[in-house]
């Protein structure tokens, strides 16, 4: 296992809330490059999980309603009857603002295909890749949970590695956050999109 690998927090641990000055200087900082900012950016101002955002595909976008439809957690392939695959998607929508609303245009930078995210090299020879994850105007794949995660740690640990933030502080920081200005409970759940009742801790 890599240094900087950490054990998943489980559903019902106390997942670190950080303050949104917190997550503004973090995104400020001028040590690493505008998909680290947008990414950042996208999951705190969506509430969304990580997977979710690092899936999208910029045809997912709706850049004008500041939107996009996501696969939701646990939505699983089915197969039909005579063996053949077949994905079958819950899809839901998640919204962002202002902020993520200027980056994103400056990351696409024209480009109308293909992952959101990509990484910053080439696939390598053999390395099976899905069209959908492979950029058409590029040649870039889609970034990785376990890259994104990584970059992360590294831009926050101050233990060494490991001890960074996590890719899922964003979202809880996210509701958090909105509970603490006295966002309704409408608006909690359609950020979060969960349709109980939301702990604010």
């Amino acid at each position: 296992m890599p240094a900087w690998a950490k054990r998943l927090a489980a559903p019902d641990s106390q997942t670190p809330a950080q303050s949104k000055t917190a997550i503004d200087r973090l995104i400020a900082r001028r040590d690493f490059g505008l998909r680290e900012k947008t990414l950042y950016r996208l999951l705190f101002e969506t509430a969304a999980r990580a997977e979710e955002i690092l899936a999208l595909n910029i045809e997912d976008l709706d850049l004008t309603a500041r939107q996009a439809r996501v696969k939701v957690k646990g939505a699983r392939g089915k197969t039909r009857r005579r063996g053949q695959a077949r994905e079958d998607f819950v899809l839901e929508t998640v919204y962002w603002d202002a902020g993520a609303a200027r980056l994103l245009p400056r990351l696409l930078k024209g480009r109308t295909q293909g992952p959101v995210f990509v990484t910053h090299r080439h696939p390598g020879p053999g390395k099976a890749i899905g069209p959908r994850d492979v950029c058409p105007d590029t040649g870039l794949a889609r970034q990785s949970y376990g890259q994104a995660r990584a970059l992360l740690d590294q831009h926050t640990a101050l233990n060494g590695p490991g001890t960074g933030w996590d890719l899922h502080e964003f979202r809880h920081s996210a509701r958090t956050h909105l509970g603490g200005v006295g966002a309704s409970l409408l608006m909690l759940m359609a950020k979060s999109r969960h349709r109980a009742h939301l702990p604010m801790g």
